[in-house]
């Protein structure tokens, strides 16, 4: 077993003093402090090697590799695998390399101080992320506890809350929580008028929705009107089938191919904040479209790639699912994105001609699955009286891969 020479330390406001027997001796014993300026100003200065944290955070591992084998400590805010540098590090080093001593997390903290059951509770983090990331947790009734990226986003998630017709929202801001300067301010996101923010707190939500409120689930089916497109989309009813189809998983990836204007990759997103997903899409200006969809509907991480398929898909990490919503007939195309599939991957292509539904029939001949065709009509005027309007059938090839 490798000695475990990485030692990550969560630390509170108060300090060393705050710090356990087991903790305080890591940091008491570590040749390397590491953390930022904040955390390396609470020890003091014996003489020993100190690195401050980079932007990004991940830009510190090739340094810390070099160390490997001397008696490191990292100091970090609260519980490090809680959205803290944990997470980072655990990626890059084994387990049995590095030893973690959490302390309270900012979120225990907090829903300790104005007494939510945290369990009941969205957890989120806007430090280094778009403040787009909230949109979607953001639904009646709703509690979200948010970590904060700076003295602004207090002001920016009211603003953000008030446009969406969630003006009512109460707002908790919690500054340096478990410390001397710890401080609460409360207000309503319409109301938010306070400009003396300290850059380290936390926000506490409770979603009050108005009359106009965006409701808007995270269940497969948005209505069409929230996407901006150029008329090429996969519709609702069929939408929903979809992504059904495709089951996303936590953390699993999908290449929605021909993306259009990205709903199946939003939607796929969307279900779970885990989820992952790139949209290929041909057309710059289709692909424009799926990148300002994407921030609207809150999947501001949804990968973009302009390219030819299967072409394209050469260099993109190997998919848990794939959506084929156009270009089916391409010479490779299906072929290309089966042979892309895991085991118990799961592709599923829609087709609307003729050419596309026999390239389906053949291949789901050749590897299987099912094929189910989709019919949807809408009603409509017609004249003074109301009729149903049909949309073009859609045939769907559903496959797991063995």
């Amino acid at each position: 077993m490798t000695a475990r020479w990485l030692s990550v330390i969560g630390i509170g406001e108060e300090g060393l003093k705050g710090l356990g027997a087991r903790a305080r001796s890591l940091v008491d014993g570590a040749e390397i402090l590491v953390g930022g300026d904040r955390h390396l100003a609470m020890v003091p200065d014996d003489g020993r090697q100190r690195l401050s944290w980079p932007r990004p955070l991940a830009a510190m591992v090739p340094e810390l590799a070099r160390h490997r084998g001397r008696r490191v400590c990292v100091l970090a805010t609260g519980d490090p695998m809680f959205y803290g540098v944990g997470v980072v590090l655990a990626r890059h080093f084994a387990a049995d390399e590095i030893e973690i001593v959490p302390s309270l997390s900012t979120f225990s903290l907090a829903a300790s101080r104005i007494g939510w059951p945290l369990a009941d509770v969205e957890t989120l983090t806007l430090h280094g992320r778009p403040l787009e990331t909230v949109i979607p947790f953001i639904a009646p009734g709703a509690r979200l506890l948010v970590l904060a990226d700076g003295a602004e986003t207090p002001a920016a998630l009211a603003a953000l809350l008030a446009g969406r017709g969630y003006g009512d929202s109460e707002l908790t801001v919690l500054e340096h929580m478990g410390g001397g300067g710890e401080r609460i301010i409360r207000g309503t996101a319409a109301g938010w008028d306070h400009d003396d923010i300290r850059p380290f707190n936390t926000v506490a939500v409770r979603c009050v929705a108005g009359p106009g409120a965006v409701v808007l689930p995270r269940i497969a089916g948005l209505p069409d009107d929230v996407f901006a497109s150029d008329g090429n989309m996969t519709g609702r009813e069929v939408r929903a089938v979809t992504l059904a189809a495709l089951a996303p998983g936590a953390g699993e990836r999908l290449w929605d191919v021909g993306a259009g204007c990205g709903t199946v990759a939003i939607e796929w997103m969307r279900s779970h904040s885990a989820c992952r997903a790139v949209a290929i899409e041909r057309r710059p200006e289709r692909a424009a479209l799926i990148t300002a969809n994407a921030m609207a509907l809150g999947v501001p991480r949804l990968e973009v790639v302009e390219g030819e398929a299967p072409a394209a898909l050469a260099a993109l990490d190997a998919p848990d699912a794939v959506f084929i919503g156009g270009g089916v007939t391409a010479p490779g195309m299906l072929e290309a994105c089966w042979q892309a599939l895991r085991s118990g991957g799961r592709l599923v292509a829609n087709a609307v001609t003729l050419e596309s539904e026999a390239a389906l029939i053949a291949f789901g001949g050749c590897h299987g699955g099912r094929l189910v065709r989709i019919s949807v009509s809408r009603s409509a005027p017609v004249g003074s009286f109301t009729g149903w309007k049909p949309f073009m059938p859609v045939t769907q090839l559903v496959l797991t891969r063995p």
